[in-house]
């Protein structure tokens, strides 16, 4: 009887066994991070009628919407956005606060992925990505890709130890990589324009069809490691002046564009194989309106003119010198050797230089920077909505624009529940929310939890 018994609790436990097996979710093969340039939630709802079944409307119906999504930081761009979704953590850690900043030892503008030994990099990247993560986790036998039309995007999103990021050459209208790849993603690129015999015109069919090809031809979700493949699509309207017919031809084809990613990816690795990660830049380049015209408080910041002023201001304090080394868009840069020579106290100086700066017109406010002072500048100038910062030395024009852009998170695909969540969400988290999906590290500057 005893024998019995013991039998039948063994059953059970391997039955309960099996059954906590089948509950566990095994890891996706591949994870699919599509990052769409100024994406917005209001014109993706304005326009959801004209969808087919496959692209956004599967998406909002069977994925897990974060409805509120926002970045933690501003002013955005694509390529600090971009940073910030792959690394889990803001420009104050990650040092990519924009396209392009000021270098303190040229004073010249340099581009976020620009290196001398390359040509292009992801170096100044401070941090590590959600994919470099994998990499390290899987000792390098993960496959890495990303496809864009930017090269900012492109290099960003992929991370250091990617196996290729690919971006259009906008003078030949030609696929093209980096020497800083291996030579695997250089041949492939090269077979792939060879293929193809054609210019590209660079629009998100183009990105769609080429990330395809990765899938396809480097053999990305075919085993149980963990791959993972981003992708930069774009929502931006070209002709401002024909807003809601040609924003609508930009949301019905980047629907159908969406579908027909989404279906290839599957089919070709199984839909329960594959975790879609789908989010916005967060920022629009909306066409500045004339204020002026319709009696609409605005102003211009003359930021050469506001240097020179804050030249004299502290020269008449400290002695005759130039203390504004440079400026750049929003930025002022302090000297900070001439300080050294003169024994003054940094914060001293700024602390005064703040109190002038305030007291100008279209002012709104004047913080020390947050970020790195090797990629930023000392003085961050925030002006009043409406108010465009002129630098006539440069001819720099920098428009200051706060207004809230709506945009979600999305996650779809395996072991994805479907839900709408209307707790806002920060950008950040996706990185660790994918980490924890394939069960590896956080990048190693992300402190934040994930999104589930």
């Amino acid at each position: 009887m005893s024998k019995y018994i013991s039998t039948i609790m063994m059953l059970a436990a391997l039955a309960g066994t099996e059954m906590r097996a089948q509950t566990l979710q095994s890891a996706p093969r591949l994870v699919v991070n599509i990052t769409i340039d100024q994406l917005r939630t209001d014109y993706i709802e304005h326009f959801s009628p004209l969808y087919g079944e496959e692209g956004f409307r599967k998406l909002l119906q069977h994925g897990c919407v974060y409805e509120a999504a926002s970045y933690p930081f501003s002013p955005i761009d694509r390529a600090s956005a971009m940073a910030t979704i792959a690394t889990g953590a803001t420009p104050h850690y990650n040092n990519i606060v924009g396209t392009k900043w000021l270098d303190r030892n040229t004073l010249r503008p340099v581009f976020c992925t620009d290196d001398q030994t390359y040509g292009v990099s992801p170096q100044k990247i401070a941090t590590t990505t959600v994919s470099d993560e994998l990499k390290i986790f899987t000792r390098g036998a993960a496959l890495v890709y990303s496809t864009a039309m930017e090269k900012d995007a492109a290099v960003i999103s992929a991370g250091h130890a990617a196996d290729g990021a690919f971006w259009l050459n906008e003078e030949n209208g030609q696929w093209t990589t980096s020497a800083y790849y291996p030579k695997g993603a250089q041949a492939f690129v090269r077979a792939y324009n060879s293929i193809t015999q054609k210019r590209t015109n660079g629009d998100n069919d183009a990105v769609a069809d080429l990330s395809i090809a990765c899938v396809n031809d480097l053999m990305l979700g075919r085993d149980n490691i963990t791959d993972m493949l981003s992708v930069t699509l774009s929502a931006k309207c070209t002709d401002v002046t024909h807003w809601q017919t040609e924003m609508e031809i930009v949301y019905l084809k980047l629907d159908r564009t969406l579908a027909s990613l989404i279906k290839r990816i599957e089919e070709k690795v199984g839909r329960n194989n594959v975790l879609f990660v789908l989010t916005s830049t967060g920022y629009t380049e909306d066409q500045r309106p004339d204020y002026e015209r319709f009696r609409i408080p605005s102003g211009t910041f003359y930021m050469n003119r506001s240097c020179n002023l804050l030249n004299m201001y502290l020269g008449a304090i400290y002695g005759q010198a130039k203390y504004v080394e440079a400026s750049f868009r929003n930025q002022i840069y302090i000297d900070h050797k001439l300080l050294e020579q003169r024994h003054l106290s940094y914060t001293d100086v700024i602390t005064r230089s703040k109190e002038l700066l305030a007291q100008m017109s279209g002012v709104r406010s004047v913080i020390s920077s947050p970020y790195n002072s090797a990629v930023s500048g000392d003085l961050l100038i925030e002006t009043a909505p409406g108010w465009k910062i002129i630098n006539e030395d440069t001819n720099e024009n920098y428009f200051s624009r706060a207004a809230f852009v709506p945009f979600p998170i999305i996650l779809y695909g395996s072991g994805i529940k479907a839900e709408h969540i209307k707790t806002p969400a920060t950008v950040d988290r996706i990185a660790p929310t994918v980490a924890k999906a394939i069960r590896i590290r956080a990048p190693n500057a992300c402190s934040v939890a994930p999104l589930q």
